[in-house]
């Protein structure tokens, strides 16, 4: 391709809402066109890109198995309203009205309409297992858009479901699903960690993340520094404590505490480790006017999901009001503990081999000094509910947990029969009786794939494309194209060579100055530059230089294309 014949439109400043790295880097590439909150052109350089992640998508997808359909983007509320998501999926499900009146929605997922295809098509145990899989426009209307195509409104979604007479078969296509995303990002060249995770609003009993790790990611994975165990973090397991308790040393002793409604302010006014304290945490339990109270350390974070799977705790995990707090307390937020109380009582296992605690006294503006389970109140029930910190065991027993971001990218889901018992998907199994199919569900982020890769590869100059992703593979920039014919032959000759070639080359023929021609390959991130001028071309080199490079190296204008086709990744 030559740049007079596309369209490169490159900035030099990102506008000023633009945070991340890759929402300014996309805007300054002319990757991406911002028309609305949350909504995006893919401008031709960027959707380059897009096609490329893509491609390889699609290969690995085949090459698992897969089938490639395409469902509609707007789908009738009737299919939604028969899995019960109509309502619970919330203001991100964008509802509509036909010219009828009849409802319906703009996709985010297609559990519904893919379960709806298959009960119609799929009768008996013969015909499974199925794989189907599209790659579509979904439409999530995100409260507050933020950070580029990272969190849009509208994206491009790969998403795949697989339909099983039986959990074994699940489990074998959710672990060829997994292996093929892992080639899929290891192709892209993006460094990435699966983990572990909670299936969240999808459901289903199993799950695992695809993270690629970014200092600027939102989520952050828990992995061992000796072993492949990861989880995010809200997943990561903590592990109960070994030894004995230690002995008290202190008595229970009430201290007036004026204002100190937090930890932070509680450490403060008494001079003591935050590592003595305890945080009291108030949620609604399963029985109508029932409390649970939860414990856990005063520096570290409480663990909602993990909290929401006790038995006795109320799901959705819902916070008691002040008022029943109060009722049952006789105090308000700030000054809560367990002294006294007569509910159910989790603790974290971080809290059960130490002694003389601090907590609230259940009585306004007082907490108590030398506070011991057992001797001062009932024994709680030992749980783990709080987030992993760096160094905590690893909890495969191999090693310690370290911390990094992530961008979730992936995530594949063992839905069982979430879908498929509550819309009837049945098939007749080899004694003709019905049964209700398994069924599995995967999806990659085809636009959030770039932001990612963007957050983990840049520097002060621009992008740093893998092969794979480049929108270009190699780019030339001829200098003084227009006015000298020496380095326009050079230029055209090496050109076509590679497109012969089958390489993916960008000729820069614009008439622009030498600046901007090599600041815009950098800015745009195409792995190869060829620079071509009048001075090397009269000692019969020219000059090559990757773009992670910070010089480039002359090369003979007769072995360029060699040299190319050499490091190019095909």
């Amino acid at each position: 391709m030559k740049a007079s014949q596309f369209f490169i439109s490159t900035l030099k400043e990102a506008p000023a809402d633009a945070t991340l790295p890759s929402h300014k880097l996309m805007l300054r590439a002319g990757l991406i066109k911002a028309n609305a909150s949350g909504l995006y052109t893919w401008m031709p350089m960027g959707l380059r890109v897009l096609r490329k992640v893509e491609a390889i998508v699609r290969e690995e997808l085949n090459q698992a198995g897969c089938i490639e359909l395409l469902m509609p983007v707007i789908q009738s509320a009737e299919l939604w309203q028969e899995s019960g998501r109509w309502e619970q999926y919330g203001k991100e499900l964008l509802r509509l009205k036909d010219r009828k009146d009849a409802e319906f929605c703009v996709s985010p997922t297609c559990e519904e309409m893919i379960t709806d295809i298959v009960r119609r098509e799929i009768t008996s145990y013969k015909q499974l297992p199925k794989n189907f899989y599209h790659i579509q426009t979904k439409f999530r209307d995100e409260i507050r858009p933020r950070f580029g195509v990272m969190r849009g409104r509208e994206f491009m979604m790969k998403d795949a479901y697989s339909f099983h007479a039986d959990l074994a078969s699940l489990q074998q296509t959710y672990q060829d699903m997994f292996d093929a995303y892992c080639k899929i990002f290891n192709r892209l060249g993006l460094n990435f960690r699966p983990v572990a995770a909670d299936t969240g609003s999808i459901g289903g009993t199993g799950s695992h993340e695809f993270q690629v790790l970014a200092d600027s990611g939102e989520d952050v994975i828990a992995y061992s520094d000796v072993s492949d165990y990861a989880a995010n973090v809200e997943l990561a397991q903590t592990l109960p404590l070994s030894g004995c308790r230690a002995e008290p040393t202190q008595a229970l002793t009430k201290v007036h505490t004026p204002n100190t409604k937090t930890i932070a302010a509680l450490v403060e006014f008494l001079n003591v480790p935050i590592e003595t304290t305890l945080k009291s945490i108030v949620v609604e339990g399963e029985e109508e006017g029932a409390l649970v109270l939860l414990l856990l350390r005063g520096d570290h974070e409480f663990n909602d999901i993990k909290a929401e799977k006790l038995a006795g705790v109320k799901s959705p995990l819902t916070m008691a009001s002040p008022e029943s707090i109060f009722a049952m307390l006789g105090a308000n937020g700030g000054s809560l503990g367990p002294v006294g109380f007569k509910g159910k009582v989790y603790a974290d296992f971080a809290t059960e081999k130490a002694a003389d605690w601090v907590i609230g006294a259940n009585e306004d503006d007082f907490h108590y000094t030398g506070f011991n389970f057992g001797r001062d109140a009932a024994e709680p029930e030992f749980v783990d509910l709080r987030n992993v910190v760096e160094g905590d065991p690893s909890p495969d027993g191999k090693g310690s947990l370290k911390l990094a971001r992530g961008i979730e990218v992936g995530h594949v889901f063992q839905l069982r029969d979430k879908y498929a018992k509550v819309m009837n998907a049945t098939f007749l199994d080899n004694n003709g009786k019905a049964q209700i199919m398994e069924m599995g569900c995967y999806g990659i982020g085809i636009t959030r794939v770039v932001a990612a890769a963007i957050e983990q590869n840049n520097d002060e100059r621009g992008i740093i494309w893998s092969d794979a992703m480049a929108p270009f593979t190699v780019v030339i920039v001829p200098m003084n194209y227009k006015k000298s014919t020496d380095v326009r032959d050079a230029a055209e000759k090496i050109y076509a060579d590679l497109l012969a070639a089958g390489v993916d080359v960008l000729l820069d023929d614009r008439d622009e100055r030498a600046g901007v021609l090599l600041n815009d390959s950098e800015l745009l991130g195409i792995p190869h530059r060829i620079v071509i001028g009048e001075r090397g071309l009269k000692e019969g080199v020219i000059e090559y230089a990757q773009r992670r490079d910070t010089e480039a190296t002359s090369v003979g204008v007769n072995e360029i294309v060699a040299k190319i086709l050499s490091v190019v990744k095909r």
